[in-house]
């Protein structure tokens, strides 16, 4: 296997007769999915979407690609292709568009509905195509084929790529439920004729790869669901990914059998909801779904909200009624089910969601004691089974950890692909496809830029560094009033601290050390503020690291009088 390497320098232009794939995101992590082609000096986007933060970016909203690969080339991009309206396939979509608005997007009629949706919060209104299973179109120097997949979402489209220099096959996120909800299942035949075709490069979705046999069917935990709905005491709380159509759907039949009212919470589970059901991707039983206003005027026993926040995320409707923050009280009684499996990384918010709705008398239903859910993504056996059927010549796994990319090439090897046919890379890794073989070739910026508030790529990981620090360590001010003429203390220095356990006199034991460092600092003939200012910060930290093991942030103000 080809892994990536640290000293990969920017990569030579693209070889004449050449394919380049170059991934802005989703390698190496769950989130931020965009790969751009490359041939014959045009551009061909697959998938513009967002990665959520975690504690380790406090503040920040959102985390796209870095787009700065394609500064001064937005005119060669042919279409940004969207293979399905997850969040971390179409989130980052409004913030190309800002750069230009008239690049087409090419996507499923339910895909390009919630990407529209999106757009028009930022006043854009795009060029778009719909297009199904089965079609084909003629992107400028790219033929696109797209192939019906089963995802957790509706209209999900995997996508054949076919260039003078070669052909890619892009699964999307996919896996292989054989009785889906929606009667859709993946294409397999489609695939065999594109492996009998010719694969050169295949991009498969990597998620469950470490995960022996196959995903369960959603068919499955319908009777789970039903279950839960019939013993339920008092309401019923359901949370879950605002996009997750199969798992509403699954929702409401059980309402209507154990005689319930449904409501949608939350903006973004009101907007997706309704137009899955103007396009007839949901189909809701009749007088099932009332208002969210209306259920004051309803027994507690006929209650059931649909919700989001399965993630722990906390600003979501789930993590503010744990909080007691929310118009909706949960309490004794209350069944609160979260249909919905972990994002990596997510746990710790998850579990203190769920102690908070267990501290205030809830009974929650999870994945961790019941089967609510299953995932949306192919698991080892299918993944085998894929590349049996479609025998490329050259494998990049794509959607996943370094674990699950790992173990999804591990996979194809296993299948008889060549070991060094099969590539490992990460964002911005450069893979050019010459004569049927791919191969390594450079590294492009693919780093994080972060949405925080009205700044876009405004905030830095140094920003983020000393907001942690903040939040994890404290911080101290050391102010000192400096005799312009003397160069002598004139007044102080005087601490504030915050964030500290300990009381605050003990920090009158780092005054003299502070004093004899500023005299020693004079006494060199030093006198510039700034260097004062670091004499300062050095003199602090040596003590409270010392003394208390913290390592704060330190602010020193050094005034002249």
């Amino acid at each position: 296997m080809s892994h990536p390497h640290p000293e990969l320098t920017l990569p030579p232009p693209v070889p004449e007769g050449g394919l380049r794939f170059v991934a802005l995101g989703g390698l190496g992590e769950i989130g931020r999915n965009m790969a751009v082609l490359e041939t014959a000096g045009r551009l061909l986007i697959i998938d513009c979407g967002v990665l959520f933060p975690d504690e380790h970016h406090p503040g920040v909203d959102l985390i796209l690609p870095d787009f700065s690969y394609l500064d001064g080339r937005l005119d060669d991009i042919e279409a940004i292709v969207l293979t399905h309206g997850h969040e971390d396939h179409i989130g980052a979509v409004p913030f190309l568009l800002a750069r230009k608005r008239d690049i087409p997007l090419i996507g499923s009629r339910l895909t390009l509905a919630l990407v529209e949706a999106k757009l028009k919060e930022h006043r854009i209104t795009p060029y778009t195509l719909t297009v199904a299973e089965g079609q084909r179109e003629r992107l400028g120097a790219f033929e696109c084929e797209f192939v019906a997949v089963n995802h957790s979402i509706p209209d999900a489209l995997a996508v054949m790529v076919r260039t003078a220099a070669g052909s890619v096959l892009h699964t999307g996120d996919f896996k292989m439920d054989q009785l889906p909800l929606d009667g859709r299942i993946t294409d397999l035949r489609s695939f065999a004729r594109l492996g009998e075709e010719g694969v050169d490069l295949f991009l498969t979705d990597s998620t469950n790869a470490d995960i022996p046999g196959f995903t369960e069917r959603e068919r499955d935990i319908s009777s789970v669901i039903d279950k839960v709905f019939r013993h339920a005491e008092r309401r019923i709380v359901v949370a879950c990914f605002s996009s997750h159509v199969h798992r509403v759907q699954q929702v409401l039949d059980a309402a209507d059998k154990a005689g319930r009212k449904v409501a949608f919470v939350g903006r973004s589970m009101v907007r997706t909801m309704t137009i899955a059901a103007d396009l007839g991707y949901l189909h809701v039983p009749a007088d099932v779904l009332v208002d969210a206003k209306r259920l004051d005027n309803l027994p507690d026993d006929q209650v059931v909200l649909v919700c989001t926040g399965s993630q722990g995320e906390p600003m979501a409707a789930l993590a503010r009624m744990a909080g007691r923050n929310h118009q909706i009280d949960v309490g004794k009684g209350d069944t609160v089910l979260l249909a919905s499996s972990l994002i990596p990384g997510n746990e710790n918010a998850v579990y203190r969601v769920i102690n908070g709705l267990m501290r205030l008398g809830a009974n929650v239903v999870h994945k961790g004691n019941a089967n609510v859910h299953v995932s949306g993504h192919a698991s080892a056996g299918e993944l085998t089974y894929c590349y049996n059927i479609v025998r490329p010549r050259n494998v990049l796994p794509v959607h996943g950890e370094w674990r699950h990319m790992f173990a999804n090439a591990e996979l194809a090897v296993a299948t008889g692909i060549p070991r060094e046919r099969v590539l490992l890379a990460e964002d911005g890794v450069v893979i050019d496809l010459v004569d049927g073989v791919a191969s390594i070739v450079g590294a492009v910026p693919g780093g994080y830029v972060y949405v925080d508030g009205s700044s876009v790529g405004g905030a830095d990981e140094a920003l983020l560094k000393d907001r942690r620090i903040l939040r994890d360590e404290g911080f101290i001010t050391c102010i000192v009033v400096i005799d312009a003429a003397t160069g002598k203390i004139a007044a102080g220095p005087e601490i504030t601290t915050r964030g500290f356990a300990e009381d605050e006199q003990i920090f009158a034991q780092v005054i003299p050390k502070v004093e004899a460092a500023l005299i020693e600092a004079t006494a060199k003939g030093i006198t510039d503020e700034l260097q004062l200012q670091q004499v300062i910060r050095r003199a602090v930290g040596g003590w409270v690291g010392g003394k208390i093991r913290r390592r704060p942030m330190i602010i020193p103000i050094v005034i002249e009088a």
